[in-house]
């Protein structure tokens, strides 16, 4: 083979991996749970891909070869990680290893169902890492991505009957991890989500605690992942909240920027304190809202604003 036909061939690889590398990367983040092992195992799905071109031999699609070497990878990560005890009640401190997924990249797919809010939210993400890693992959092909029993079978390489008990048994465990009330969740963002938002970020920025508070549900719940504790309860959070916005404790002035993701609201948090001249990164609030009120909140490290584009200070 000239060198010229093995550039040719490297384009051609190149430019048709590429064409589904954000569906890949999503599919590895339902799995994982971890943006960053999703970024790090689309990398290695296309290395390993591009070494085991030979064998490509075409009886299935491109696509979902892809899709094999991927879950393949994915399942091997899965198995290295240690076991957690779990429980029913909070499934997101449960899952250490959880990250955000901005929704600026979410809307690179241009397959709506890859991305469907259902399916990308964090406790739907949540309750998957709670499968063994075979029922995941199956839950994953079989009800998000709509793949046919027969074809998740090849790609796992077990029998449509081992295939089809281990996609009920993944439905009984979802159901037992996922929100009781989500159901009721908006498809899309609608007026009413938004204002409890903005009721938030005034709020925050105003360091009024009480208006804080009305936005709360009763019952919210608050969890940081990696940290494994979780709190439920609106004067529970409320009584951690107050100190770092009033009080000699105070963090001083804040500034919020209204962000998306998992196509979910997000506050980008940043602070001000005495003395200093720029607002600084805080937190990454993302909420969970149901009908005017906020029913989760889970705080991510200001790690992860690069990710989403914001900017380093205000």
């Amino acid at each position: 083979m000239t060198m010229s036909e093995v550039a040719r061939m490297t384009v051609d690889f190149t430019r048709e991996a590429e064409r589904h590398r954000h569906e890949l990367r999503v599919h590895c983040y339902r799995l994982l749970g971890s943006f960053d092992e999703a970024e790090d195992l689309v990398q290695e799905t296309f290395l390993k891909a591009w070494r085991a071109r030979d064998t490509f031999e075409g009886r299935s699609s491109f696509r979902a070869w892809l899709y094999r070497i991927a879950t393949n990878a994915c399942l091997d990560v899965i198995g290295r990680r240690p076991a957690r005890a779990t429980t029913d009640e909070m499934p997101v401190a449960d899952v250490p290893w959880l990250q955000p997924f901005p929704d600026a990249l979410l809307d690179a797919e241009p397959d709506a169902e890859v991305v469907a809010r259902e399916t990308i939210e964090l406790a739907f993400l949540a309750a998957v890492q709670h499968l063994p890693a075979k029922q995941r992959a199956v839950l994953v092909l079989r009800d998000v991505l709509g793949w046919p029993a027969s074809e998740t079978a090849a790609l796992l390489e077990e029998t449509v009957p081992a295939v089809n008990s281990a996609l009920q048994r993944a439905r009984v465990t979802m159901r037992k991890h996922l929100p009781q009330r989500r159901t009721d969740w908006s498809g899309e963002p609608n007026p009413r989500e938004k204002a409890v938002v903005r009721k938030l970020v005034e709020a925050t920025e105003s360091c009024d605690v009480a208006l804080m508070a009305s936005v709360l549900r009763e019952d919210v719940t608050w969890t940081m992942p990696p940290q494994p504790e979780w709190h439920r309860g609106r004067d529970t959070v409320i009584d951690i909240w107050a100190p770092v916005m009033v009080g000699p404790e105070a963090f001083g002035e804040w500034k919020v920027l209204v962000t998306w993701a998992n196509r979910q609201p997000a506050l980008a948090n940043y602070a001000r304190r005495p003395g200093e001249e720029h607002f600084k990164p805080v937190a990454l609030d993302v909420l969970r809202v149901e009908g005017d009120e906020i029913a989760e909140v889970v705080t991510f490290p200001s790690d992860r604003f690069p990710l989403f584009g914001l900017p380093a200070t205000l």
